[in-house]
């Protein structure tokens, strides 16, 4: 059994896994060789932003960065159900959902020809493929260029969705399991094109913690002690160890920028997971309910905490 699963995987699984591993950096490498242009337009049906309406500024702006289910410009399940909670309860905030995290070309993954066909006969391979983008915008020869890519993609749809540089509105970037990788890498990025105050959150969140977080004013880590996959995450990356001090997650710890949330008996995923609409807590709310909670709770702190912009800029 053991020899059979070996072969399996082997045979299997493994030349999946080298594919993408060679393939996932095409499209990097086309965005940067300047090949491809980056999709900026949404379809018809797809809003560049819910929640306050463009007739007034919003308290806050509100960027979901999903894990590596995403692909295609409409949240994922699990994502969708985290974005109508907040919706509902925080009417103040511009809620972007649309971000491709793992396309440095903001192309949506399930929009592909090739991903159509394998999403019929090998769905996995869909999931692998986000996976290897984790690791790309994590390696350190592709990290820069994946940063500026993605973070330009976030600041192009925080413009469309009425966004004004300079205007001093907070915006948060809220991400789940690896799209946290990303969030860390658009900081740059996005106080470069925008000078926006912005915050991070991190759900369960996997990163390799290299990224610099200078200009964040603060990230929120909401973890649990059963999360096996953001344990993970921190086991492989040196970085996130204490002994590299110089780590741009290190220089963030010691500057007093990283506060810690446990969401205790929370998982990754699963029956029991943050997002879980069904998993109930001792008070009565679900894991989703909690979470909901804990994230506008942040943001209103961070969104106080913020000195009020002054007016447009000239």
């Amino acid at each position: 059994m053991i020899e059979f699963a070996l072969l399996l995987l082997l045979f299997g699984i493994g030349p999946v896994l080298l594919a993408e591993a060679l393939l996932s950096r095409y499209e990097l490498l086309a965005y940067t060789a300047g090949w491809r242009a980056p999709g900026a337009e949404l379809p018809p049906r797809v809003p560049y932003a819910r929640g306050a309406e463009a007739d007034r500024p919003p308290a806050a702006y509100l960027v979901y960065l999903d894990g590596i289910g995403k692909r295609r410009f409409q949240d994922t399940r699990d994502g969708g159900q985290l974005v109508k909670a907040l919706l509902a309860r925080a009417p103040e905030l511009r809620v972007l959902g649309q971000v491709q995290p793992y396309s440095p070309l903001a192309y949506p993954l399930a929009n592909r020809p090739l991903w159509i066909w394998l999403r019929r006969r090998a769905g996995l391979v869909l999931f692998l493929h986000n996976v290897m983008q984790i690791f790309v915008a994590a390696d350190h020869r592709y990290r820069p260029l994946y940063n500026r890519a993605v973070g330009s993609q976030i600041a192009t749809q925080l413009r469309l969705a009425g966004y004004q540089p300079g205007s001093g509105i907070p915006v948060v970037l809220l991400s789940y399991s690896g799209g946290a990788q990303v969030a860390t890498g658009a900081v740059g990025e996005l106080w470069s094109e925008l000078r926006c105050p912005l915050s991070l959150i991190t759900l369960g969140g996997f990163y390799n913690g290299a990224n610099d977080l200078s200009h964040a004013q603060h990230l929120d880590r909401l973890t649990a002690a059963s999360d096996w996959i953001e344990r993970a995450g921190i086991w492989i990356f040196p970085q996130r160890w204490p002994l590299f001090r110089r780590s741009g997650w290190n220089r963030a710890v010691r500057a007093g920028k990283i506060t810690v949330h446990w969401l205790d008996p929370a998982t990754h995923v699963g029956p029991r997971s943050y997002i879980s609409p069904q998993a109930k807590l001792p008070d009565g709310r679900s894991h989703l309910d909690r979470t909901a909670d804990t994230v506008i709770a942040l943001i209103r702190d961070r969104v106080a905490a913020t000195p009020a912009p002054d007016g447009p800029p000239a």
